[in-house]
């Protein structure tokens, strides 16, 4: 088996649609690949006691996050026939309508990319150890509790 390295995940502020499609680009050349899936996290603008979130800010330990993404990435590229895995994730402020969460998997078959993402994303959000805290309108706040 390919022996990977951790790879850093995160990035500051929303992940700009720009980025989002240069990195389906640079795939084309890879001619083995037959499908792409994409997940997309976007901060909602979710209304908490009457008042609407305006943004999250997201923060982490980042040596553990990194090193628990480096467990989980490992455990898919071993289960599913994948050919790429990416994965990007906000840190700082993300304000409502912009995207916090990339991921996006690369097989020689639909199956494969869309069951490696999708499970990816689930390990993600239950075990990575990112915070994040809704910014509601007023200046109050409270920490965002993943469903």
């Amino acid at each position: 088996m390919k022996k990977r390295t951790p790879k850093n995940i995160f990035r500051q502020g929303a992940i700009p649609a720009s980025f989002i499609g240069e990195s389906i680009q640079k795939h084309s050349s890879k001619t083995e690949i037959g499908a792409h899936s994409i997940f997309l996290g976007q901060v909602r603008a979710d209304e908490v006691d009457g008042k609407k979130v305006e943004a999250i800010e997201y923060t982490t330990y980042e040596e553990m996050a990194l090193q628990k993404m480096h467990e989980i990435r490992e455990s898919v590229f071993e289960k599913y026939p994948i050919t790429c895995m990416h994965v990007y994730h906000s840190l700082g402020t993300v304000p409502t309508g912009e995207i916090c969460l990339f991921v996006f998997t690369s097989s020689g078959h639909r199956r494969a990319a869309t069951d490696a993402c999708n499970e990816l994303v689930e390990w993600i959000k239950a075990e990575l150890p990112i915070w994040g805290k809704e910014l509601l309108e007023g200046e109050s706040y409270q920490w965002k509790v993943n469903n």
